[in-house]
């Protein structure tokens, strides 16, 4: 909601963190809270991969990882790297080659639990080269392959288990005097990935990447995330997260922004507000918002549009919006700009009336924060 004041009911305190660099995108401390996403294509095509990489950036992800599990894939890395818009992250598991090679092809970061990869020799090799290449490293804990020891210690994969795991191999990475990483303890339990990250979060300073992950399809695992993933962030908890749908890479990154824009944390796009219709709807509200979705996919600018069926809610939602349409009666409706009723509109015209509304909307809100740029400098 670009007209109005930002109500202190809303604020939501984070976790202190120190920042890392992930490539030329911050995470942690002040930074805005990074949306993440992974490629499914064989990284070893350089095609299909990039293009994947670039519809994700399109839609919006700050950063993108890609699995790097043999040679083929770190030799196509190089290329990928270096036409990708936004930073890579490698995906590395056990082999250290991989991720030596990795860096000496362009990744940002790293993902690789440094215990995992052999013996000291062996880290101090990937620590290195990460060092040189200006590469961060993320720590990825995960309940399903918890270390032997620990599973023996605890009896199974449990919070305290994963929180242990996660700062024996922050340890490792500060005895080579590296302090450039993040760190993630997920799980596929709700319960489990929450208490973990609760004490994660008390345990080290590190800037936090959250994630439920395997959460399933891109229903159960949008519900998922985002109870689990939400109640994190909004105890403050979180620097950069990855929504883990069995679903195409766009998605999770638009689940990763409704999460953020559902608790006020990051705005990109047009917020529809909708009611559900019932009997007192003055035209089809679900095949409306179905068609304004699509519509206005192309609008980045944070702003937020209405869509109610009837007068019960609809001026009162529209009062509270950039843009409004409030359902009457007589196939007509009013519409609503900046908060105030604006003029009354055909149904048949509503679609393309409001699209060009946000339109104009989006052009003023961006004309307006280039000109508080230009008399701020």
């Amino acid at each position: 909601m670009s007209h109005n004041p930002i109500r202190p009911w809303r604020n939501i305190e984070r976790r202190k963190s120190r920042q890392i660099m992930v490539g030329n995108v911050p995470v942690g401390g002040d930074a805005p809270i990074t949306v993440q996403t992974m490629t499914n294509t064989d990284s070893s095509d350089v095609k299909a991969t990039l293009d994947q990489v670039i519809r994700a950036a399109e839609a919006g992800a700050d950063i993108v990882r890609i699995s790097i599990p043999d040679q083929a894939a770190s030799k196509a890395l190089k290329e990928i790297t270096r036409e990708s818009p936004v930073p890579i992250v490698a995906d590395i598991h056990f082999h250290y080659k991989r991720a030596i090679e990795a860096a000496e092809a362009g990744a940002a970061c790293l993902r690789i639990n440094p215990g995992n990869i052999g013996d000291a020799s062996r880290v101090r090799e990937v620590v290195n080269a990460a060092r040189d290449h200006g590469c961060s490293i993320r720590i990825g804990v995960n309940a399903g392959s918890l270390e032997k020891h620990l599973l023996e210690k605890y009896g199974e994969p449990c919070p305290a288990a994963m929180v242990e795991s996660g700062m024996d191999h922050i340890r490792i990475l500060q005895d080579h005097d590296f302090h450039e990483f993040k760190i993630s303890v997920k799980a596929s339990d709700v319960f489990m990935a929450a208490a973990a990250y609760q004490q994660l979060a008390d345990a080290t300073d590190a800037p936090i990447h959250l994630g439920i992950t395997e959460a399933g399809g891109l229903m159960t695992g949008t519900i998922k995330s985002a109870i689990g993933m939400g109640n994190l962030l909004w105890m403050g908890i979180g620097d950069t997260l990855r929504v883990s749908l069995s679903a195409d890479p766009v998605e999770e990154v638009k689940v990763g922004y409704e999460i953020l824009k559902g608790l006020g944390l990051r705005h990109r796009g047009v917020n529809i507000i909708s009611c559900p219709s019932c009997a007192r709807q003055g035209f089809d509200v679900i095949k409306t918002v179905e068609a304004l979705e699509k519509r206005l996919e192309h609008i980045k600018t944070p702003m937020s549009l209405s869509i109610i069926g009837c007068v019960v809610n609809g001026p009162g939602e529209a009062l509270m919006t950039d843009v409004g349409f409030t359902g009457g009666g007589a196939g007509a409706g009013m519409v609503y700009l900046a908060g105030k009723q604006s003029h009354k509109l055909s149904n048949e015209q509503m679609v393309d009336h409001i699209v060009e509304q946000v339109e104009k909307r989006a052009a003023a809100i961006e004309a307006g924060a280039v000109k508080d740029m230009a008399a701020a400098e």
